[in-house]
C-alpha cells in the first residue's frame, strides 16, 4: 500500500489527509468488484500512484479528489474484471472469493499482534457475504461495476456512466440485470443468531461424522464448493446433494482424524468455521443457510486467500 504520511507531513500538505482517507473506500469498493482483497489493494496502490503522477496544478484542478479516486480505481477493476475470466480458465478447480475475519478473529488479532490499520479493513455488511459475492462473480463486469457503484455505494447512473463507458440509460439496464440475477439467486437468511446455531449444529455432527445428523442439517439440494487453487487438497469439482455432501464430508472428518480441530468464527459478517490441521490454519468455511437448513458451502483452503486469517 502507499506509505502513510507522518503528522508533521499532514500539516505542510493539508490536502494529504483527505486523500489518504479516501483508502478505507477505496478498498471497499475494489473488493466487492474483484473478490479479492490482495487484488484491491493493489487496485489501491495503482489508483494513489496516478494520482501522484500528475503535477500539484492538475491535482488542485480536480474539484472532487474523493469522486476522481473512486472513477480511477472503478475503471481499473473494470479492465481487471475482463483479464480475470481469462486467468479464470487455467485457476486449478472452482475459485471462490477470498474470505474476510473479523478484525479481531484472524489468528493474532487477539494477541495484539499484527492488526491491520483500520484503513484497510473492509466494511462487513450484506453486500460482502460469500453468497453475494458469488452472485456477483456470475455477472458481466459491466454489469458488476454498474450494480455496485449505484446500488452499494449510491452513485448516481451519470457518473457510473463516465467509470462504465456508456450511457446512463444502459448502465441503469445494466444494474437492473443485476438486481434480477440477485433476486434469482439468493433467498433472505435468517438472523445471525439462527445460522450460528446452524452452523454449530452441522460443527458437531460433523466432528462426531453423524451421517443422518449431517443430512438433517443441510438442504437436499445444497451445493458444496471448494477452492485449493493447486496449492491445497480438496475437491476439484462442487458437490452436489445435501446426502452426498454428507458422506463426503464424514469421509474427510474420517481421515483427518484427531489432527483436525474446528473453531466456530465469522466469515464475511456472517457464522462460519475454521478448521487447523496439525497446528496450522487449513481452511475457512463459509455458508449459505436458508431457514434452518445449509444451502451452500464455501471452503476456502488455497493458502495465498487466507494470508489475512493469518496476520490478524
Amino acid at each position: 500500500m502507499t506509505s502513510r504520511a507522518e503528522p508533521g507531513d499532514e500539516q505542510s500538505d493539508p490536502g494529504l489527509s483527505a486523500i489518504m482517507r479516501e483508502r478505507r473506500r477505496l478498498t471497499n469498493l475494489a473488493y466487492r468488484l474483484l473478490g479479492s482483497l490482495a487484488d484491491a489493494e493493489d487496485v489501491v496502490q495503482e489508483t494513489y500512484t496516478r494520482w501522484y503522477a500528475m503535477s500539484a496544478r492538475e491535482q488542485q484542478a480536480i474539484e472532487s479528489p474523493g469522486a476522481w479516486l473512486m472513477k480511477v480505481a472503478g475503471r481499473i477493476c473494470l479492465n481487471l474484471l475482463g483479464s480475470a475470466r481469462a486467468r479464470r480458465e487455467t485457476y486449478v478447480g472452482a475459485w471462490i472469493p477470498e474470505p474476510l475475519p473479523e478484525p479481531a478473529e484472524s489468528v493474532h488479532g487477539l494477541s495484539g499482534v499484527g492488526v491491520i490499520d483500520p484503513a484497510d479493513r473492509v466494511t462487513l455488511d450484506e453486500s460482502v457475504t460469500m453468497a453475494f459475492l458469488v452472485v456477483l462473480d456470475s455477472m458481466t463486469p459491466a454489469e458488476r461495476v454498474a450494480f455496485v457503484l449505484h446500488d452499494v455505494f449510491r452513485y448516481p447512473f451519470g457518473e457510473v456512466a463516465e467509470i462504465v463507458g456508456r450511457t446512463p440509460a444502459a448502465c441503469r439496464q445494466l444494474a437492473t440485470s443485476a438486481r434480477r440475477r440477485i433476486r434469482t439467486a439468493q433467498t433472505p437468511a435468517g438472523p445471525g443468531a439462527g445460522q450460528a446455531a446452524v452452523v454449530r449444529r452441522f460443527k458437531a455432527a460433523w466432528e462426531a461424522k453423524d451421517i443422518d445428523a449431517l443430512i438433517g442439517l443441510l438442504d437436499p439440494d445444497a451445493t458444496a464448493t471448494a477452492d485449493g487453487g493447486g496449492l491445497a487438497v480438496t475437491h476439484l469439482h462442487p458437490i452436489l446433494g445435501g446426502e452426498r455432501i454428507a458422506r463426503a464430508y464424514a469421509r474427510i472428518a474420517s481421515r483427518s482424524g484427531d489432527r483436525t480441530t474446528f473453531l466456530e468464527c465469522t466469515v464475511n459478517g456472517l457464522p462460519g468455521l475454521v478448521a487447523w490441521q496439525d497446528g496450522e490454519l487449513a481452511t475457512v468455511f463459509a455458508f449459505e443457510i436458508v431457514g434452518d437448513r445449509i444451502r451452500n458451502i464455501w471452503a476456502v483452503r488455497n493458502p495465498e486467500k487466507l494470508r489475512r486469517w493469518r496476520m490478524g
